[in-house]
């Protein structure tokens, strides 16, 4: 099963609309992103790896980090979709990339790409 970032938005908008406050979802978002720098330290071996999965510990950490960062858009009524869509756009003419994110999913869907 796959999920869209507007499903995703919508629940947990329902999650945590009124019930959590923006703050406290920041503060978890700044949270996961500490253990993903810890996961990523000990894949480089900056750190010592204690013999754990760091590949799904890694995919764990960022699911979080989305979780969060997408909970903070939803509780502020910001559409992610539509933002990420038109700042890539912007990007894509900011940085003269022959490809952006519209003709790229466009190629997708016909089957381009995989």
């Amino acid at each position: 099963m796959q999920v869209t970032i507007n499903e995703l938005e919508s629940y947990l908008d329902n999650l945590y609309s009124g019930k959590v406050g923006e703050q406290s979802l920041f503060m978890k978002l700044v949270e996961e992103m500490g253990e993903t720098a810890e996961i990523l330290n000990k894949k480089s071996g900056r750190k010592a790896d204690d013999g754990t999965d760091l590949q799904t510990e890694l995919g764990n950490e960022l699911a979080d980090i989305i979780h969060y960062t997408v909970a903070i858009a939803a509780v502020n009524g910001l559409d992610l979709n539509e933002i990420i869509m038109e700042k890539d756009k912007k990007a894509s003419i900011k940085y003269k990339r022959e490809e952006n994110l519209e003709a790229f999913i466009s190629e997708f869907s016909g089957g381009q790409h995989g």
